[in-house]
């Protein structure tokens, strides 16, 4: 009985050692082998925003095209949703292209309506373009939702402060 228990407990911290050192290899190695596409995209995305901070525009610039590479990617695979729509808006807007930037989040929109980042990012859009009154509305969707997107694209609006994205 013992002699079971002993074989038992190695068998087990056998499968548990080996269970923890394959599970740290899949993440390890390349920073994240099991992150989807959206999921690379949205890192690249917060690291673009950093840079962009810092005032480090080209290569912020950088990053926003790799992450729409992958936002593309993801869509082609998982279409319309609005989260990568809006991110999807959001890198294509960033660099430079407002038209399709729209289009990414009025397709978003269609789909949900009052998601809180696509009604802020396409607020901040408007304003942009010079469309204030289309900025308006998009702050009207955010007014109930005790966000910091709502405070944002207010005072993006009311021409405070620059958007910190």
């Amino acid at each position: 009985m013992i002699k079971n228990f002993f074989v038992t407990s190695i068998i087990y911290i056998f499968l548990i050692t080996n269970g923890f050192s394959a599970g740290s290899s899949s993440s390890g190695g390349d920073g994240g082998a099991m992150k989807s596409s959206y999921e690379k995209a949205v890192s690249y995305i917060k690291s673009a925003k950093k840079l962009e901070k810092k005032g480090k525009l080209e290569k912020a610039n950088k990053k926003y095209a790799k992450a729409q590479k992958l936002l593309l990617k993801s869509n082609k695979k998982k279409p319309n949703k609005p989260d990568t729509l809006n991110y999807l808006g959001f890198t294509t807007r960033k660099l430079g292209d407002f038209e399709n930037g729209e289009k990414y989040y009025l397709q978003g929109l269609a789909i949900n309506p009052t998601h809180i980042g696509i009604n802020e990012y396409l607020g901040e859009l408007y304003v942009a373009t010079g469309r204030h009154n289309l900025a308006v509305e998009r702050l009207e969707v955010l007014k109930g939702c005790n966000c910091e997107e709502y405070e944002e694209l207010k005072a993006i609006i009311a021409g405070e402060k620059v958007s910190k994205y």
